[in-house]
């Protein structure tokens, strides 16, 4: 249903109005923060490694913050990290975690606060570290200040998120990130205008086609994303003593995603990736850090079949990990609802993760193919990967603002019942 059908400028949406201008406020207030850089390491500015090529996932998720030390030039990565440590520690490594993991509401609210502590822990770590070993700050005084304030900037983002979450719309954290990227994408479009035309490494009409073919192109890629994001599996199910006619002749389903796990997989395949460039650029080797961008970093030939298998190994793992199959078929059974033609329990169990390894095939190789496609048309266009059609911010991007949509969207549809029902 179309968000014009649903009348967002209506009396009755002024609420969602409300909510909507609340979000964007605060989005401007993270947009402008990225711009402000720390006044204390400015100076230090310039002893930064090159472009920080092999940290570019940081800079991306921070809108640029990062190559700059911004006040927000830690973005959210550190929650982020510790989103993915409490998730870790949930699959019976530490009992406690599967136990809150298990209490519901409840326990969820307390892995989030410990999340949250354990972000700001390691957002401490981080500034501390690229202080001292990147932009390679010796004063003691001078140290403590950068790391405190760009600590303080991931803890503000953290309650800016909190806020959108709870008095606007959508994910608060999620749409930080989105925001992020969104930042990014003039610099794309002036970025490829320039190499297509203003290079004037080809004829001005073959420009304006290459720049108009790289438009369609990166449009074309955001179907694609759209489609992938909102594609799923149908698993007709039915209820016990209940025949489809009991519920007007509507048939049940379950629905399985094909890319369940998102964007998250190609997050932790470059993190991944990521630690040993950052570990080796700390330490200075020289041989070390020649054999990191040879044979791991994603841009050299082993380390982009290592980045795409890890690519599809999260994404298993991490939809394996979120949509357990046995739990489900628990839920099924427990709902009074069964598979037709497979036995409950077992079978079930086994039936949806067949089906999930199939559905998650797919999903994998899709979402590695986009990750790819940067470093894939940067090798054979000579196009920074910074402009190349695709990669992991377009994935995340679309599937913040269908989230995002979605929540509006039923907000709107809320409204819209609850003003009927007024009137009778």
């Amino acid at each position: 249903m179309a968000l014009k059908s649903l009348k967002i400028f209506s009396k009755d949406a002024k609420d969602l109005r409300k909510r909507i201008a609340f979000t964007f406020l605060l989005l401007g207030i993270y947009c402008l923060g990225t711009g402000i850089t720390i006044v204390w390491a400015a100076p230090w500015l310039e002893t930064l490694y090159g472009n920080l090529g092999f940290m570019g996932i940081f800079n991306l998720m921070s809108g640029g913050g990062f190559d700059r030390f911004s006040i927000f030039g830690l973005g959210v990565s550190p929650y982020i990290s510790a989103s993915i440590v409490t998730q870790l520690l949930q699959m019976d490594i530490i009992p406690y975690f599967k136990e809150l993991k298990e209490q519901g509401y409840v326990g969820r609210q307390k892995i989030n606060r410990i999340t949250r502590y354990l972000g700001i822990i390691l957002a401490f770590i981080q500034a501390y570290m690229l202080t001292v070993f990147l932009l390679k700050v010796t004063d003691t005084a001078m140290v403590l200040k950068i790391t405190l304030v760009m600590t303080a900037g991931t803890s503000f983002l953290l309650w800016l998120g909190d806020q959108i979450t709870d008095k606007g719309i959508g994910n608060g954290t999620s749409l930080l990130i989105m925001a992020s990227i969104v930042l990014s994408l003039p610099a794309v479009f002036t970025g490829s205008y320039n190499a297509f035309i203003g290079s004037q490494e080809h004829e001005l009409w073959i420009g304006i086609i290459f720049y108009i073919a790289y438009i369609i192109m990166y449009f074309l890629v955001i179907v694609g994303i759209i489609w992938i994001t909102l594609a799923e599996r149908k698993i007709p199910i039915q209820y016990a003593n209940k025949t489809v006619s009991a519920y007007k002749g509507k048939q049940s389903y379950l629905p399985l995603k094909i890319n369940y796990a998102g964007v998250m997989p190609v997050i932790f395949a470059s993190m991944l990736l990521t630690i040993p460039s950052i570990i080796v650029n700390i330490i200075g080797n020289s041989n070390a850090i020649d054999f990191v961008n040879k044979y791991i970093l994603y841009t050299s030939p082993t380390g982009f079949v290592l980045y795409i298998a890890l690519i599809i190994f999260f994404s298993y793992f991490y939809t394996f990990m979120a949509m357990n199959p046995e739990e489900m078929s628990k839920d099924l059974n427990k709902s009074g609802a069964y598979i037709p033609g497979i036995r409950p329990g077992k079978e079930t169990a086994d039936y949806i993760s067949k089906i999930v390894g199939r559905i998650t095939f797919v999903g994998a190789i899709f979402i590695a193919l986009i990750a790819a496609l940067p470093i894939i048309v940067s090798n054979l266009t000579g196009l920074s990967q910074e402009i190349a059609i695709g990669g992991t911010g377009l994935l995340i991007v679309v599937g913040v603002a269908i989230e995002t949509y979605k929540q509006i969207e039923s907000g709107l549809v809320y409204r819209k019942y609850q003003h009927r029902s007024s009137k009778r």
